[in-house]
């Protein structure tokens, strides 16, 4: 059975050229009460099943947020239909719901009662609540006092604690420490495993990765795709990967290094035949291709280093040439050097190298960051940053 069933659903806002502020202002300027009728959901129609997890991708302003707030009831459309099975818990805005001058205890009973808990449900879950979100020494202060992320272990905390049968989440995970956010994936692990059904906004595509059965890609207002991550994160990051080009082409090149002797020229990935990649499959053999130029007269011996970041900014791997007990380079006019990864045994995600070329005495020549972004994608759901090679026996003894 469906937990949500949206139907044929539209919506769109009043965006005001020139709004007036008080009664007078409305009333004398006609001019103000102009309006541009601008659709941010046109059509929209999708089914999520019962303990199923979806993310929602595109670029900002596609309506995925629209889309959540529908989900949860803060928006109305203006035609079809949004049902859904079971208490809803949202996690949409930072702090929603929380009264600044009220402590975070008196919140959490605030906040949960929203969700549709009783004053003993409240009490029953409080402590769990409490520890969960790692505020003990804070909980009766009074929430203005808090962060950001205190905001986010707290209402975090409160929406996984109400029982729901559907969690709805839009990039709010973004918020805290690294630490506090793999405890979050976790629970959501366990409560995907539970059967609650998870909805979740995220431009973070390692995030979805983990968590998501599915992907639905919006584009102006409609789906543009949907299916698994795998199959999806691919087509969305190339298709964004195009757009930043076509920016790029009508902006000014990146700057280059100030009295520098030697800069990169091109950096980019190659498949084992030698071809230009920007996604490629865990196992396969991928090579970083590096173009420099330098002036030899000017430009001392020289070593290379590389950085792996995942698309939630968490170095995965590093290296340079002197780490690896290499001769130092000698810097041509022009030159080209590859590091070849054989196999490159990364689980599916999404990842970029950072490049440098410096000096023996790591003075920099030129440094590239996100030079050059990809995706691994895989048919196992794997979980980490690299395939460990290995093998499976079930004989009996």
């Amino acid at each position: 059975m469906a937990a949500i069933e949206i139907e044929h659903l539209k919506k769109s806002f009043r965006i005001y050229a020139d709004q007036g502020h008080s009664l007078k202002e409305k009333v004398l300027s006609s001019r103000r009460r102009r309006y541009e009728k601008r659709v941010v959901l046109d059509d929209v129609s999708l089914q999520v099943k019962k303990g199923e997890a979806i993310g929602l991708v595109g670029k900002n302003g596609c309506g995925k947020s629209t889309l959540l707030k529908l989900m949860s009831r803060i928006l109305y459309p203006d035609s079809g239909s949004v049902k859904l099975e079971g208490r809803v818990s949202s996690l949409i805005e930072l702090g929603a719901g929380f009264h600044p001058d009220m402590t975070g205890r008196e919140n959490i009973f605030t906040n949960a009662s929203i969700f549709g808990l009783t004053h003993k449900e409240i009490e029953e879950q409080l402590e769990d609540i409490i520890a969960f979100s790692e505020m003990q020494d804070f909980i009766d202060n009074p929430v203005r006092t808090y962060s950001s992320g205190m905001y986010m272990r707290l209402a975090f905390s409160v929406a996984i604690h109400v029982g729901a049968d559907i969690l709805l989440i839009d990039e709010i995970l973004a918020v805290g420490d690294a630490a506090f956010q793999a405890k979050c994936f976790e629970r959501l692990m366990e409560i995907k495993g539970s059967g609650t059904t998870i909805v979740i906004v995220s431009h973070s595509m390692a995030q979805l990765e983990r968590i998501c059965d599915r992907t639905i890609w919006i584009e102006n207002g409609k789906i543009r795709m949907e299916g698994a991550p795998n199959d999806v994160h691919p087509l969305y990051l190339e298709d964004m990967g195009k757009r930043r080009q076509l920016s790029k082409s009508n902006q000014p090149e990146r700057e280059e290094p100030k009295n520098s002797p030697a800069r990169w020229t091109d950096i980019c990935l190659l498949n084992a035949d030698g071809e230009r990649i920007t996604k490629f499959r865990t196992g396969d053999t991928v090579t970083l291709q590096l173009q420099y130029e330098a002036d030899p007269k000017e430009a001392e011996e020289a070593l290379i280093g590389l950085a792996l970041f995942r698309a939630d900014k968490a170095l995965c791997y590093g290296t340079n040439t002197q780490r690896e007990r290499l001769q130092p380079i000698r810097l041509q006019e022009k030159g080209v050097v590859r590091c070849t990864f054989s196999p490159m045994n990364l689980v599916a995600g999404t990842y970029w190298f950072d490049v440098g070329l410096r000096r023996m005495d790591m003075f920099a020549y030129d440094y590239a960051a996100q030079a050059v972004r990809f995706t691994v994608y895989n048919t196992i759901d794997e979980t980490g940053v690299t395939r460990l090679e290995h093998t499976w026996d079930f004989s009996c003894e």
